[in-house]
């Protein structure tokens, strides 16, 4: 009951303890304080977690690299930068093999330095394909114009709830004061105009693009989205609080109008066609020769980005996948997100709050219910990788479920729970240490310190095996001896045999003078308490009898110890005052051990255990019943019994058997055939010599009310 009571208690100091971790946490997620490190773990899932074989294969992206610079040179003798006819006949090449949309990544805000000629031949080719879409250069700081110029076509691009969106959300990242559009050529027939003009995340990583930007009240949708409303021009669009719904597709947006891309992979993941392989395919064709792209369907009903790569011309930014990732390739991500319905959508920030809640209360709990070093790391180990699990798990849902502040919360909780753990719990084992280090070798004190919850401080009624030990004629010893010479007896004396009554898991009560008080089964439950207890007498007695001969040598005498052992319920715990206290034992249990402790005297005998004791130990030791006694302050007798070891038992069983008849003879009132039975072992048992005694002082005649109890005259 107390130990389920201690549970409960720890549960309550995790659960209070995490609430407060939870409270910080969010406090410090919710200011905006771990963006940072959030977009760090967000890259590193969104590199691990890419699959480039989910890359749309409706996309194409025609990139200018070095090869078709040297190209041109080489084969056309054309320098950079190229004439605007050259693009005219990619454009042809599209319109030829019947691709859905064209979209250039690039910005013809400066007349052809070939004339005006070359800009009228791109602007025809791209009249005649009437599906592409043109960068417009937006801008917070500097651009040509501040009005839409009116030579150009407005944009055609119309938002259900935009003007309700923006006055609600605020976002003045999308909204331009300037621009700068394309060569009149171009801004004339292109089909739509759109923004690439995005601005970075945190660290300068391209993690989210938005799908549209404004300019003096007019909306323009960003390259990827543009190149999908030129080949669906018919398609719905609206916005609301939760996002932007494109035809039947909700989309979810930040406050600034951005999305989160879910990127296939690095650069190249898309299907890529060199700049010369597309014009040398298109001029050979006009030749009446065979195209170099041989797969006539290669580009049908596809969706086109024209971009470049050559160093020097490439527009490349930081990405989640790669750190030089084409900024055309980037619209070709959202365009894919688009086509496959898949751009990552936030956890909603209540979910977060709830998981950060159920993972920081759970860990608090077990750390404290779980409080020893070795289960705190394990349980640490198991729950600080879980709010990555879960983000991966997340993420292949389709979902940004945050790390930072789930992870910011376990720490805080597995750090708070380790100081606290650590000063209450090694506030207890210093406790523990102080109340027994006199009493209980090291080990078990060890044992108490790992299992806290087995240790009862205070009184409590326990059956115990006790054992007393005194040394015979110890006063007239120590009467004899120098005080140096009777200090160093002692301690050799006191230290062999608590050394093995503490290996025997006993717990020494006190020592007074020669004699020693220690019990079995407090504060830690043994339960073959009794067997440890009497084997420990016995030990004792062996290893005096080895030291005999040297403690002879110092004391000018033989050294012989008496035990007494009860074995019954006694009343153990701390008891004293608050600073200074024992643990000690009291009751008649108690006072029973110490009587038979002095009963050695009168039976000539060393070691005595009740039949109580007798009861617990089974066939472990031999032992010979030594009589009934009644002893002060109990009522009913006592039965006694000497123990010993198998081995002495042999050596002295006929001794014993003929012992066993005197003193049945001796329980039954017929001292006279108890003495016939003893006189022949009384100079070899000294049991029997005391018996014989007994039965003289009697004249050999029972009592009238003989019930065979020796009563004990002295202590």
């Amino acid at each position: 009951m107390a130990g389920n009571f201690d549970i409960f208690n720890k549960c309550i100091r995790g659960l209070y303890l995490g609430l407060a971790v939870v409270g910080i946490a969010l406090s410090v997620w919710l200011s905006g304080n771990l963006e940072k490190f959030e977009a760090q773990t967000w890259d590193w899932r969104v590199s691990k977690l890419a699959k480039p074989e989910k890359a749309s294969q409706d996309i194409i992206v025609i990139l200018l690299d070095q090869n078709s610079l040297n190209w041109a040179k080489e084969e056309m003798g054309l320098s950079w930068p190229w004439p605007r006819e050259i693009y005219g006949i990619l454009v042809d090449f599209c319109q030829r093999n019947q691709a859905r949309a064209l979209a250039f990544d690039v910005i013809f805000t400066e007349p052809s330095q070939y004339g005006v000629a070359d800009d009228l031949s791109f602007g025809k080719a791209v009249s005649k394909f009437k599906k592409t879409a043109f960068p417009i250069y937006l801008s917070h700081t500097s651009g040509s114009v501040t009005q839409w110029p009116e030579t150009v076509p407005e944009p055609t691009l119309i938002i259900k709830g935009i003007d309700f969106w923006l006055k609600e959300k605020n976002s003045k990242s999308i909204i331009f004061p300037m621009a700068t559009t394309p060569v009149l050529d171009i801004a004339q027939n292109a089909s739509i105009l759109c923004n690439v003009d995005i601005a970075p995340g945190l660290y300068g990583v391209y993690r989210k693009l938005p799908f549209f930007s404004l300019f003096n009240n007019k909306t323009l949708p960003v390259l990827g989205f543009g190149l999908f409303l030129t080949a669906n021009p018919k398609t719905n669009v609206s916005i609301d609080n939760s996002g932007i719904n494109i035809n039947d597709y909700k989309i979810p947006m930040d406050s600034q109008g951005f999305s989160t891309l879910r990127y296939r992979g690095p650069s190249g993941t898309y299907k890529t066609y060199s700049a010369a392989s597309v014009l040398q395919s298109e001029i050979r064709f006009r030749q009446g020769m065979e195209p170099s792209i041989k797969d006539q369907n290669a580009f049908k009903n596809k969706y086109i980005f024209f971009g470049f790569s050559a160093p020097g011309l490439s527009d490349n930014h930081p990405a989640p996948v790669d750190s030089k990732f084409p900024g055309v390739e980037m619209h070709a991500t959202l365009l894919d997100n688009l086509l496959s319905k898949d751009f990552i959508k936030p956890v909603p920030k209540w979910v977060t709050g709830i998981l950060v809640t159920i993972l920081t209360l759970s860990c608090g709990i077990l750390l404290f219910v779980f409080s020893k070093p070795s289960q705190e790391v394990v349980i640490s180990l198991m729950i600080l990788p879980m709010p990555v699990l879960l983000s991966v798990y997340a993420y292949t849902k389709g979902y940004w479920l945050p790390i930072a502040v789930e992870e910011l919360a376990l720490i805080l909780i597995i750090t708070s729970a380790l100081i606290i753990n650590y000063a209450t719990e090694g506030k207890q084992k210093r406790f523990i240490s102080r109340a027994f280090k006199q009493y209980l070798s090291p080990e078990v004190i060890d044992q108490i310190i790992q299992h806290p919850e087995r240790l009862k401080l205070g009184g409590e009624r326990r059956v115990l095996s006790i054992f007393f030990s005194d040394l015979e004629g110890f006063t007239s010893i120590s009467e004899n001896l120098e005080p140096e010479v009777l200090t160093g007896f002692l301690n050799q004396y006191l230290s062999a045999m608590s050394e093995i009554i503490n290996q025997e898991g006993g717990t020494i009560d006190k020592y007074e003078g020669d004699a020693i008080i220690a019990f079995w089964n407090a504060p830690l439950e043994i339960k073959d308490h009794a067997l440890r207890c009497v084997r420990a007498s016995l030990r004792c007695q062996e290893k005096l009898a080895q030291m005999r001969p040297e403690f002879k040598k110092m004391v000018k005498k033989d050294v012989l110890m008496r035990i007494g052992i009860n074995t019954s319920v006694a009343i153990v715990g701390n008891m004293g005052s608050k600073k200074r206290f024992d643990y000690t034992m009291i009751g008649d249990a108690v006072n029973l051990a110490a009587r038979l402790e002095g009963a050695n005297k009168q039976f000539d005998t060393y070691t005595m255990i009740s039949e109580s004791t007798r009861d617990e130990l089974g066939d472990e030791f031999a032992m010979r019943e030594l009589g009934k006694i009644s002893v002060k302050g109990r009522q009913e007798p006592v039965r006694i019994f000497e123990p010993m070891f198998h081995t002495k038992n042999e050596e002295e069983k006929k001794i014993y058997e003929i012992f066993n008849k005197g003193l049945q003879s001796f329980y039954i009132g017929d001292f006279k055939k108890a003495v016939n039975y003893l006189t022949p072992i009384e100079k070899k048992d000294p049991a029997a010599s005391a018996y014989i005694k007994k039965c003289g002082l009697t004249n050999n005649v029972a009592p009238e009310d003989w019930q065979g109890v020796w009563i004990m005259t002295q202590k």
